[in-house]
């Protein structure tokens, strides 16, 4: 086993042998990811804040289960308590002490004066367009003096919030974005319009459903909040943690063991988790040091446990933010879109598996031995009723109820749970409630509804009772509460800031005019492409497509490194969709496309987040940890053009048929298969690097959807196989001795 003495300078608490308690995991993901690097606040603000903060999280709780506001009341409320709480909540600029901030004349409470007035001014800037909506009607196109004017405010605060909360980037887009829809006419060319004044722009922006107040926001403030909160009480309660045992049970003993409990673990909690960094941080807390005691190097353990974790986002059940956008963008159920992504998904995870898999034969490595495993009885046993909110809230989201009512069914089921101290028969018998209120149409209706609520109520008031430390019991929870909401105000900043970069592109009409450049361009290519490439092979439009969906994807993760990854989606969507749309690919394939590609850039250097974060705990280089992360990930960087030239993959598309689907899904695995032997430079042997360089292209063919692409990728793959085959070991390599 390395010691602490010889692992290298920069190594964190993360990398030792020992367990990291919540509060560690809680400190070492702000330091990680900027989403969450909060200020510390004396006692008198943070109580101030949590109450806040605690308010927030029950007026979304409270209206999934009982009704929304009317829509724009609901979107401005949200973005009121958002931005507020942004300015208390995140500095001006960080602190490289960490250290509070003293109360002074000049700092009420340790806050600066501009930051209360940047609050109060997002606070009423917020309210004032559901305030004065009854009248909207008539100043839409001809604002008052008054409505321009808080309007103006409302961009600046907010500009300056999502600054704050989640980097400079976004806010510069919109920045120029709005500089060109005012300097429009001065521009040449294809980029040239009419142009607006700012009084035009604020109004399309603070007025209209198009702007600041559109689609993103109110997916935000309907859906995702909710399933953050979700996700932090079902960590709360321990579900994670179930699933990071049963992962270790189940694949731990096999070759380089804790590299697969990595995948499994970060798949199962991806499902709870749509959050790159804090599924690497949680999971990676006890894999890494895993993966290193038995002699992995540390940027692979790093890289490894980062491009499992930003799976969680492309994961059913519960994915990203980007699914419930999608639900909103294309007019769909969000089972349809959780069907969808089945497939896609597990291609991510089966390519990673096969990378790890080949890289554990490569160097010997050995599983987890029996005293280093837990016993899968035992973590069904003691694990399982902190799976049942899950279970609520599959069951009452595939009964065809709303997203953020299956959400509240899930929240209400951790928070029995929780005050009940994980209580076997009282997770039977909440999940019966469940079953027939469903099934007998109860869930909704007001006796339904009822008794289960005061059922809930009752058993709740009996676990607190019963429990040693009720007011420990009922602080924990309280907590989650207000840590949910500590996390999604940072996504509602940056979804009401991509409002203002959807509302100018749809006021300038920039998003045609680029897809347009970029159409052009792509079939500029293919006429040249076509001089090479045998037209039996690919047509025109093949390559014309070809050449369209490479300029996207570069441009989706170039944006990814320096924005959020829901706000890359609805900026791509906004701008490429056209594009697609030109180019004849279906909706919901285009949306998966962008949505993929702005997921990559999570482990895509030079601005990989969560392989830095995997990095940072493994004490690893984190440019090495960046590029073997988007190794690892290369299944994810090529499934997405399998879908778009075989939309079959993603069952729910037009003309979908199962020979098709099993066809090109077969294709896929196996080149898969071949691209991990490749890459790792082992399969049965150590492949020479002729072997490397012939299987690598031999394995893009073979994943490609064309049948004699995949019938050329298997030819020039047999002369590789049959050398492997010949040299693989003819008796067993004698098993490492056990770490020490």
């Amino acid at each position: 086993m390395t010691s602490r003495a010889d692992e290298p300078a920069g190594a964190t608490a993360g990398t030792s042998d020992k367990p990291l308690s919540e509060a560690e995991l809680q400190k070492l993901e702000a330091k990680l990811d900027p989403e969450m690097s909060f200020r510390p606040l004396l006692p008198a603000t943070a109580w101030l804040v949590a109450g806040l903060l605690l308010t927030l999280s029950f007026f979304h709780y409270y209206t999934a289960g009982f009704g929304l506001l009317p829509e724009t009341t609901h979107r401005g409320i949200h973005m009121a308590f958002v931005i507020g709480l942004i300015f208390l909540v995140f500095p001006a600029f960080r602190r490289k002490d960490h250290t509070v901030a003293p109360a002074t004349a000049v700092a009420p409470f340790g806050i600066g004066l501009l930051d209360w007035a940047a609050a109060i001014a997002a606070v009423t800037t917020s309210l004032y367009v559901p305030w004065v909506f009854h009248d909207l009607q008539f100043r839409v196109g001809n604002p008052l003096p008054m409505d321009w004017i808080m309007g103006s405010i409302l961009i600046v605060v907010l500009l300056e919030a999502c600054r704050r909360s989640v980097g400079a980037a976004l806010p510069i887009i919109a920045v120029v974005l709005m500089a060109y829809a005012m300097l429009g006419r001065y521009l040449p060319g294809i980029l040239n319009h009419a142009g607006n004044d700012w009084k035009g722009v604020v109004n399309h922006l603070y007025l209209t459903s198009q702007g600041i107040y559109g689609v993103a926001l109110g997916v935000v403030a309907t859906y995702v909040f909710h399933y953050v909160l979700f996700g932090v009480l079902a960590t709360r309660i321990g579900l994670g943690r179930f699933f990071i045992d049963l992962a270790t049970a189940v694949a731990g003993r096999y070759a380089g063991g804790p590299a697969k409990v990595s995948i499994f673990a970060s798949g199962l909690f991806g499902m709870i988790s749509g959050s790159s960094i804090a599924n690497t941080v949680t999971v990676g807390s006890l894999t890494i040091p895993m993966m290193i005691r038995i002699g992995y190097p540390r940027h692979f353990a790093a890289a490894v446990e980062s491009t499992a974790a930003t799976g969680g986002q492309i994961t059913p059940p519960i994915m990203g933010a980007a699914a419930f956008l999608m639900v909103e963008f294309l007019g769909l159920s969000y089972q349809t879109i959780a069907l969808a992504a089945i497939v896609p998904a597990f291609m991510h995870f089966f390519g990673v598996f096969c990378q790890v898999h080949f890289e554990a034969k490569k160097l010997g490595m050995r599983g987890l031995t029996s005293d280093e495993l837990p016993v899968v009885a035992d973590v069904l046993r003691t694990g399982w009723p902190t799976s049942i909110p899950l279970f609520v809230l599959l069951l009452v989201l595939f009964s065809g109820f709303t997203p953020y009512l299956a959400a509240f069914w899930g929240i209400t089921a951790c928070i029995v749970i929780g005050l009940t101290e994980r209580n076997a028969t009282v997770a039977v018998a909440f999940l019966a409630a469940i079953v027939a209120a469903v099934f007998l149409d109860q869930l909704t209706e007001p006796l339904g509804l009822g008794l289960i609520i005061a059922a809930t109520i009752a058993v709740s008031v009996w676990g607190v009772a019963r429990a040693k430390d009720s007011k420990a019991l009922l602080a924990d929870i309280a907590d989650a509460f207000v840590l949910g909401a500590k996390y999604a105000i940072s996504v509602g900043a940056a979804a009401a800031t991509v409002g203002i970069i959807v509302g100018i592109v749809t006021l300038t009409g920039v998003g045609f005019k680029l897809s347009g450049i970029v159409t052009g361009a792509a079939t500029s290519l293919a006429q040249l492409t076509s001089y090479v490439v045998p037209v039996s092979i690919f047509s025109a439009h093949g390559l014309a497509l070809f050449y369209t969906l490479i300029m996207t994807a570069i441009v989706c993760i170039l944006l990814g490194t320096g924005v959020p990854t829901t706000a890359t989606y609805i900026i791509m969507v906004t701008v490429a969709a056209p594009a697609l749309a030109i180019m004849k690919v279906e909706p919901i394939v285009a949306h998966f496309f962008v949505f993929y590609y702005g997921v990559l850039a999570d482990i895509t250097p030079p601005v990989a987040l969560a392989a830095y974060a995997g990095a940072s705990m493994a004490g690893a280089d984190p440019f090495k940890t960046g590029n073997t992360a988007f190794r690892l990930g290369m299944a994810k960087a090529l499934v997405p053009f399998v879908f778009v030239y075989s939309p079959a993959m993603l069952l729910v598309t037009k003309g979908f048929t199962w020979p098709e689907f099993f066809e090109t899904t077969t294709g896929c695995l196996v080149g898969i298969v071949m691209l991990a032997a490749a890459l790792t430079g082992f399969g049965l042997a150590h492949m020479k690097s002729w072997e490397r360089l012939l299987l690598f292209v031999a394995s893009v063919l073979v994943i490609t959807p064309s049948r004699s692409l995949t019938i050329i990728g298997l030819l020039l793959s047999t002369p590789v196989l049959a050398r492997q085959y010949l040299a693989r070991p003819t008796s067993p390599a004698p098993a490492p001795a056990p770490a020490m």
